[in-house]
């Protein structure tokens, strides 16, 4: 993992983020995306498993974690989705993104 993904990774994920965790999840999966794409996931689901998603004390407090979650879901699906592009990311022959492309409109001329 170069240094450019590193820093993609640790943009997406937090500071906080083990740099070990990474470079051996980055190993295994390859890519930026999918080791981004599996520590949320992860997060998520600890998140919704370990923690209620409200917590109440009549007139005390109150504090409600669902827009976090909702936030984790949000971050998750424009990942999935190639939003931001990362470093490491497949590109095509013009340097674009695969499936991305410049297309130039051409007037034919009239007979």
């Amino acid at each position: 993992m170069d240094a450019a993904v590193r820093a993609w990774l640790i943009s997406q994920l937090g500071t906080s983020t083990d740099l070990a965790d990474l470079d051996n999840r980055y190993a295994r999966l390859g890519a930026a995306r999918p080791v981004a794409l599996e520590l949320l996931r992860e997060r998520l689901a600890a998140l919704i498993h370990d923690q209620p998603s409200t917590l109440a004390v009549s007139g005390v407090v109150s504090l409600s974690y669902s827009e976090n979650i909702r936030a984790l879901e949000r971050h998750i699906a424009a990942l999935a989705n190639g939003e931001p592009p990362a470093p490491d990311d497949p590109t095509g022959p013009s340097g674009a993104p695969d499936g991305l492309g410049i297309l130039q409109l051409v007037e034919r001329p009239r007979r």
